[in-house]
Order: C-alpha cells, then sequence, then structure tokens
C-alpha cells in the first residue's frame, strides 16, 4: 500500500485497497474470532508473537462453562465469553523508504448454547446431547499512525485500519457424546465433540469491511479425578489429570500456523461441598499445550457450582 504525505496519499490508499483485499481482511478478522467463539479448553487462552520474523502478535482468553439442569430434566446450557487482539501491520512507501503502521484489532466474543441430553445406556452414564448455539461479537481497530504521512481527514478505506469496527453473528450447532463415570474410588468424563457455527457481518460495520467465516473444529476431551488420601474442609482433596484434542477445518484450518492442538493437564480439586457456600468444586490445573510450530504453557481455574 502506499501513502505519501500530501492529498494525494488518500487517492493511492484507495487504489491499493481493493474490494478483494477489504473482503479478505474482514474474512480473516472473523475467522480469528471463531477461535474465541468455539468452547473449547485448547484456545481457551493462547499468546502466539513470532518476534524472530516479524509476524504479527494474537493473544486471546475465553471464560465459559455447561451444565445439565438435572437427570429428570436433562436440559443442557452452555455460554462462552471471549477475547482476543491482533497486532498486523499494514507497509507505507512513498516509492523511496517504507514504515510500518501497526494497529490493533480488539474483538469481543460471546456463544451460548442449549441442548438436552438423550441417554443412551440404562444408567445414564452415556448421553448423546446435540446444541443448538448462537454467538455475538464485535471488532474494534485502531492504529497509532503517524501524523508527517497521514492527516486527520481520511476516508472510510482508511478508518478500516483506524477506528474500523465490525458487528458479528453466528448461528450453528453442536453434536456431543458425554459419558460421566462417577465412582467413590474415582470419576471419569469424557466428551467427543463436534462444532460448527456460521459467522456473519451485520449492520454497524465499517464500509467494506463485511465478511464470513465459520467455527469448524472436532473435539476430544477427558478427565480423570481420584482422592490423595488427604482431607481438606472436611471433604477428599482430589487430583486431576486431564487431556483434549481439538481438529480445526474449514477456514480454522492452518489460519494460525496450525491444524490442531493438544493438551495435557494436572491439578487438584478442592470439594467445599460440606460448607453452604454456592461453589462447590474448584479446580486448579496446570496444562501443556503444543501443535504444529506451537506449544506452551498455562495456569487454569475452574469452578463447579
Amino acid at each position: 500500500m502506499a501513502l505519501t504525505t500530501t492529498a494525494q496519499a488518500i487517492d493511492v490508499f484507495q487504489a491499493r485497497f481493493s474490494e478483494r483485499e477489504l473482503k479478505q481482511i474482514a474474512d480473516g478478522v472473523l475467522t480469528l474470532m471463531a477461535f474465541t467463539a468455539l468452547p473449547d479448553i485448547t484456545t481457551s487462552s493462547l499468546s502466539i508473537n513470532n518476534a524472530g520474523t516479524g509476524d504479527p502478535g494474537l493473544s486471546q482468553s475465553t471464560l465459559g462453562g455447561g451444565f445439565t439442569l438435572s437427570q429428570d430434566f436433562p436440559l443442557y446450557l452452555e455460554g462462552t465469553l471471549g477475547y482476543s487482539r491482533f497486532d498486523p501491520k499494514f507497509v507505507a512507501t512513498d516509492g523511496r523508504e517504507e514504515r510500518i503502521i501497526p494497529t490493533k484489532w480488539n474483538s469481543f466474543a460471546g456463544t451460548g448454547g442449549i441442548g438436552w441430553d438423550f441417554p443412551i445406556t440404562q444408567n445414564k452414564e452415556l448421553k448423546l446431547r446435540p446444541i443448538l448455539n448462537f454467538t455475538l461479537g464485535h471488532v474494534a481497530t485502531d492504529a497509532r499512525l503517524a501524523q508527517t504521512y497521514i492527516n486527520a481527514k481520511l476516508d472510510t478505506d482508511l478508518a478500516v485500519i483506524d477506528g474500523g469496527r465490525m458487528n458479528a453473528y453466528g448461528l450453528g450447532g453442536a453434536i456431543m457424546l458425554d459419558y460421566e463415570h462417577y465412582r467413590t474410588d474415582y470419576e471419569i468424563d469424557v466428551e467427543a465433540r463436534y462444532t460448527k457455527i456460521q459467522l456473519r457481518t451485520f449492520s454497524g460495520t465499517t464500509n467494506g469491511l463485511g465478511g464470513a467465516s465459520e467455527t469448524n473444529a472436532a473435539s476430544l476431551w477427558g478427565r480423570w479425578r481420584a482422592p490423595t488420601g488427604l482431607t481438606m474442609l472436611q471433604r477428599p482433596l482430589r487430583y486431576v489429570l486431564e487431556t483434549s484434542f481439538t481438529a480445526y477445518f474449514g477456514p480454522q484450518r492452518g489460519a494460525l500456523g496450525f491444524n490442531n492442538l493438544t493438551s495435557i493437564g494436572a491439578g487438584f480439586e478442592l470439594d467445599s461441598s460440606a460448607y453452604p457456600v454456592f461453589v462447590t468444586r474448584t479446580r486448579l490445573l496446570g496444562r501443556y499445550v503444543f501443535g504444529e510450530n506451537v506449544s506452551g504453557f498455562s495456569v487454569g481455574l475452574a469452578m463447579s457450582f
């Protein structure tokens, strides 16, 4: 993209920012939002930054959970809130030298889900759970633009990287196979899930930034819990082992340099159900996450109600 210090800057910029490029930007931003819209442990906390190659940085965090009301009324509800910050960089040149224009894309997304448990086995330990999902998201951009290159009176094309915004909604669903095997000496949870949510922009989006993408992923998650032999708060202190694997498809596949992620975690669970408190269990886990070209460690805190 070429910019000069005169009024021709806007015209040159417009000539370089084709409709196709704007569509690619919009679709790419929605694809990043898809990672935070997905109810998934492996992408609940990501930070990607390759300073050696100058690749853009990305950080994202999600908070979510789900539960079934009761065995007699097996309505399943879930929700996820996500935030991500993406730092793409645009190159400006006057034909003789180039300058980097750093930008920031801040994405917020919330996903809700409602489903129903259909028991497969007589003891209701194995259940099939179809889920209807819906997402609302918002993206706001800002740029630290050098005033020697760009003045304050800019058109909507430049607003794409300085003050641009996108509003998005998503509709889709998931199918989950849930296995819960609870005994006094141990507890086993296993979930196999496939999720697909179509994302689209709607009114309030900056001109030219209309786009579409999707959340498209299959995951397998498992957890083992057993007493450590210690007692805290009048209940056994449990150790927890956890693992998960997520494979991405569609636009998400390779969007961040990997096609799948694997997580391995371990920690402890404190049982507070002996007391009249809202939180019945609290888990603290350390997780190691790895995939193609990425690896990292995180600490997670989870609560049961």
